[in-house]
């Protein structure tokens, strides 16, 4: 399974995020605490820079290279300050019929799209399901599928469920759009027979806010009668984490979020917590959304539950 970052907030160096914690996002792509899978397909991430030229078009960054060993990222990581960020480490099965190119590094952000997403988890039976996939997208988005990956496909079911991708949407609109997505996925799964647990953790951000989604198909099913084939990933459910705060950064010898909850002005979610101490991490529940936005100069977030 792949593990992700989400961040929205003052502005925080990206060394910060990516290397320096106890259990940074880089750091979890060999040595993750929780679900113990190596991540070494590659990394990706989209950073935005409020005090950057044109500020709403954020930066890009894709390899497959392992990102503990990427000189050209930790030099980035060293330089550039962020007030919202989505990172991504890849892992994959060890299987010769993978393919590990750019064109499958998360996130996913297509030309003139507002919305970038990046997937923890793994579609049962994608190659069943590609077909019956297209006709519930547009073919202006088609057009941009270039990867191999279930992740790029529902990147392109979710922006086809947004009256313009290419505006602004609203919680509400981006919400709605993530139902229909998972509606869409779970009948295709239906009427195709399938019915293994398939984990669907999304990461998705256009800049002005985030959301995170925890979700799973059929959890508890698996393909396999025989336990010893079961995987860890099939056992739990994945694991989704969110702190907030006035300000993240390393305070009194530890890294942490500090500030209560009068003054709010920053919100980290992650697939694992990046510190040591997780008192100050909550789970993002099962089968909801995570919705943090930027209002007045400071963060709001609320959990919304999944109508599917």
């Amino acid at each position: 399974m792949c593990r992700a970052l989400l961040y929205l907030g003052e502005p925080v160096l990206l060394d910060d995020l990516l290397y320096k914690p106890d259990s940074s996002l880089v750091k979890q792509s060999y040595m993750p605490r929780m679900l113990r899978m190596l991540n070494l397909a590659g990394f990706g991430m989209m950073v935005w820079d409020r005090s950057s030229i044109g500020p709403e078009i954020p930066y890009r960054y894709g390899t497959t290279n392992l990102p503990v060993f990427d000189r050209n990222l930790k030099s980035m990581a060293n330089k550039i300050k962020t007030n919202c960020f989505l990172g991504h480490v890849r892992g994959v099965t060890l299987d010769s019929a993978v393919t590990i190119t750019e064109q499958n590094i998360h996130p996913f952000w297509y030309p003139g799209a507002k919305l970038v997403l990046a997937h923890n988890g793994d579609l049962h039976g994608f190659e069943e399901m590609r077909d019956d996939l297209r006709l519930h997208i547009r073919p202006e988005i088609a057009r941009h599928i270039s990867g191999s990956t279930d992740s790029e496909w529902i990147y392109a079911v979710l922006l086809s469920q947004l009256s313009d991708p290419g505006e602004y949407s609203t919680n509400d609109e981006v919400r709605r759009a993530i139902d229909k997505t998972l509606a869409i996925i779970g009948n295709v799964r239906e009427a195709r027979g399938i019915s293994v647990a398939s984990s669907v953790n999304l990461f998705i951000s256009d800049g002005q806010q985030i959301f995170a989604v925890r979700f799973c198909f059929d959890f508890g099913r698996y393909a396999t009668n025989d336990p010893a084939k079961v995987h860890e990933a099939n056992l739990t459910y994945i694991s989704l984490w969110y702190t907030s705060g006035r300000e993240y950064g390393y305070h009194d010898e530890e890294w942490q979020m500090v500030g209560g909850a009068a003054a709010v002005n920053s919100v980290i979610v992650a697939s694992e917590p990046l510190t040591s101490d997780v008192a100050k991490w909550l789970e993002v529940p099962e089968y909801s959304v995570l919705h943090t936005e930027r209002r007045n100069d400071r963060t709001v977030t609320n959990i919304h539950y999944l109508s599917v």
